[in-house]
């Protein structure tokens, strides 16, 4: 039986991996952006997979506000909660709540059961930048980077890269700093995050989840790390939207056949 176990689960993994060495869509983060973008990608029928370094999916939604574990979505993101059957009370006209744990474990289930992969516990450390455009990641073991220790890496080649990476913006520093590269910002680089402002920061949230330079989009707070926007708090809509609106954008220049791969 022992050996029946580990044979069930080494080839099912390597089975995986093998399948998602070329994809059309790296999400790296795996929170509530990073899930809904994947979940629209492969709706869409596109080979999409998400990276988090973490053992568990869903960001920052899981400890709600200063733990307790409840959530707010204002109106404007009101229909993902009924496409993902997650259960929300009307708390006035303008915001519902959820209860945090099941948003995070319905976003999860939602997005892997739309065709997306996702693989924990891998560490994302680089970019691959060819020709002007960022057509892959370099991943590792989360372990592996955490007690620095000098293992070589895989690469996963794709025609688009999300940064979901939350309020590090983790990719888009990286391939700034290593690859030498102009971002699509005011300045060129990262403009940094700024304090509190949940209205502010809920609508500039959405506004800044673009394309940031070729192959390369940006989502969540990542989006406002790297363009300068404001941080809002347990309020979710925001970060609902802003994968969306980039699962429409990847869709449209893959139509276009604006993203030619790697």
């Amino acid at each position: 039986m022992e050996k029946t176990i580990s044979t069930a689960i080494v080839k099912g993994f390597y089975e995986k991996l093998l399948n998602n060495l070329e994809i059309d869509t790296a999400i790296v983060g795996g929170g509530p952006s990073g899930l809904i973008c994947a979940y629209y990608l492969a709706k869409a029928g596109l080979k999409v997979s998400v990276f988090e370094s973490k053992l568990s999916f869903g960001g920052g939604i899981w400890g709600g506000a200063m733990m307790f574990n409840e959530v707010v979505i204002q109106k404007e993101a009101f229909h993902f909660l009924d496409e993902f059957k997650i259960r929300h009370r009307k708390y006035d006209d303008n915001f519902y709540q959820a209860d945090s744990v099941e948003l995070a474990s319905s976003l999860v289930y939602h997005s892997v059961n739309a065709g997306a992969t996702l693989f924990n516990n891998i560490y994302v450390e680089d970019v691959i930048l060819k020709e002007n455009r960022i057509s892959g990641i370099v991943i590792n073991w989360a372990p592996v980077m955490e007690r620095k220790m000098h293992v070589d890496p895989l690469m996963i080649t794709s025609k688009n890269i999300v940064d979901a990476t939350g309020h590090p913006s983790f990719v888009s520093a990286t391939a700034l700093k290593k690859g030498g590269i102009t971002l699509n910002t005011p300045s060129g680089g990262i403009e940094g995050e700024k304090p509190m402002w949940a209205e502010l920061g809920e609508k500039l949230t959405v506004e800044h989840s673009k394309e940031i330079f070729p192959g390369l989009y940006v989502s969540g707070m990542a989006a406002n790390g790297v363009s300068g926007s404001f941080r809002m708090g347990p309020i979710f809509g925001g970060m609902l939207l802003s994968g969306y609106k980039i699962a429409n954008l990847i869709i449209d220049s893959i139509k276009q056949g604006k993203s030619d791969g790697a």
